[in-house]
């Protein structure tokens, strides 16, 4: 079967690592910005476009700089709404039906909105854009390595209660080099007390040891990236062996200098070992990227073909927070849906061979 742009986003699909902060559209920053007098380095949409590219990008560290001109525009609650909305907007046109997006409310509190008024806005966002396009969302409270770890414990007693309006877990972001996710521990301990799920950025910057702390210090339910849980076999059979998801965000691996190469990406090799691997975007806006994008990236550079395409999807939502009837009815749904698109390509490829006789 041939794979196009156009097929893949005929797919249904999921985005279970994605940023709030890192996936607005360029426009709307200039927007945001000429409405709150907010100063930016240049108001040239090329310019700006360029200047918040990760592409040239040498590190984590540095990728993590592009966020500071996004979240100076993302501190009102019509601002926090309005990308919110766009971006659900943005997944349902490439047929993403579950997103899970993560960001951290604390960042958007500089102007003086409370907790509750950027969560709300960012709830009521999503919420909109599920009345309007065929998209459900999830939306995942961010802790940050670098911060205090008492506010880490704050935020999951946000997360907490908003267990019941659309938050569906708890995670840890951030640089990981001299920032070990067990010092946040206390956070994690309330978590998993309260039934919250949890995924963790480990293994992006920092080696195994980073992944074996999120999972055996921590409780992580899933990994955020996990590319060097390749050097650790070990851990790694553990992981497999227990089905911890992983978030695989190709772009944005090179992009912070995770891996240096697609040829030295990890992907391959976890997938053929039997991993749960998910393909997710990470910062679309950064990595200049869509889910349709990430999954042709794997076509072109990892030569997966459609069974290897159509696993990853389903491994995207066997992988999601939703409640698990929930999780399964969308999966029936989405194989029904798949198997009919099956059937219109190969019916369609059988007519351009007869033609071509």
């Amino acid at each position: 079967m041939k794979i196009t742009e156009e097929f893949i986003k005929k797919l249904p699909k999921t985005d279970l690592h994605v940023h709030l902060d890192g996936s607005l559209r360029v426009d709307t920053i200039l927007d945001l910005a000429k409405k709150q007098n907010v100063k930016l380095p240049t108001f040239d949409r090329k310019k700006l476009a360029k200047l918040l590219s990760a592409e040239n990008v040498k590190s984590l560290a540095e990728y993590l700089e592009c966020f500071n001109y996004t979240l100076k525009v993302l501190q009102t609650k019509d601002a926090l709404y309005r990308v919110s909305y766009e971006l659900a907007e943005d997944c349902a046109k490439e047929n993403i039906r579950y997103a899970e997006v993560r960001y951290c409310p604390i960042l958007h509190t500089k102007n003086g909105l409370s907790l509750t008024e950027v969560s709300n806005a960012v709830l009521d966002g999503f919420a909109q854009a599920e009345k309007d396009f065929n998209i459900k969302t999830g939306i995942i409270i961010t802790g940050l390595r670098n911060m205090n770890p008492d506010v880490s414990i704050k935020l999951v007693g946000l997360a907490i209660a908003y267990k019941s309006k659309n938050v569906v877990g708890f995670d840890l972001a951030g640089e990981e080099m001299n920032y070990p996710a067990k010092e946040h521990r206390k956070a994690f301990d309330l978590a998993l007390k309260n039934n919250l799920n949890i995924t963790i950025h480990a293994g992006e910057g920092y080696g195994p040891l980073s992944i074996h702390q999120a999972i055996h210090y921590c409780g992580a339910h899933r990994i955020g990236h996990g590319t060097r849980l390749i050097e650790d076999g070990d851990l790694l059979n553990y992981v497999n062996d227990h089905r911890i998801p992983i978030e695989i965000c190709i772009s944005s691996n090179l992009h912070t200098n995770a891996v240096s190469s697609f040829a030295e990406h990890p992907l391959s090799m976890f997938y053929d070992l039997g991993l749960r691997v998910t393909l997710n975007t990470d910062n679309r806006l950064m990595s200049n990227t869509t889910i349709t994008k990430e999954f042709m990236l794997a076509v072109k550079e990892f030569n997966f073909k459609y069974k290897d395409i159509k696993n990853l999807i389903i491994n995207g939502f066997k992988s999601g927070f939703l409640p698990y009837r929930e999780k399964s009815i969308m999966l029936n749904q989405v194989l029904k849906e798949m198997a009919n698109i099956e059937k219109q390509e190969m019916k369609t490829e059988s007519v351009e061979y007869e033609d071509k006789l």
